[in-house]
């Protein structure tokens, strides 16, 4: 078995770009993917960090949507 070598180099944006754009249309489209990908797992992480707390119970949940329901169907039937 061979031993893998690893090479590390420094590349600016617009040099990244340039070796993208030399890809096959199908590898820019699995990079497109991943880069998405990670891209929701980092908004996603921020929002619920942003909305994380021991304050909230599933009662209190299950009492708001309760409360939206009996709101919309009173709104739906014109009441």
């Amino acid at each position: 078995m061979k031993s893998a070598i690893l090479y590390q180099v420094q590349l600016n944006f617009n040099q990244i770009v340039q070796i993208v754009k030399q890809l096959p249309v199908n590898d820019k489209i699995k990079l497109s993917k991943e880069l998405e990908k990670d891209a929701i797992n980092s908004k996603l992480s921020r929002l619920l960090k942003l909305f994380k707390t021991n304050d909230l119970t599933e009662d209190m949940i299950n009492q708001e949507c309760e409360i939206v329901r009996e709101k919309l169907y009173s709104k739906s039937h014109g009441k």
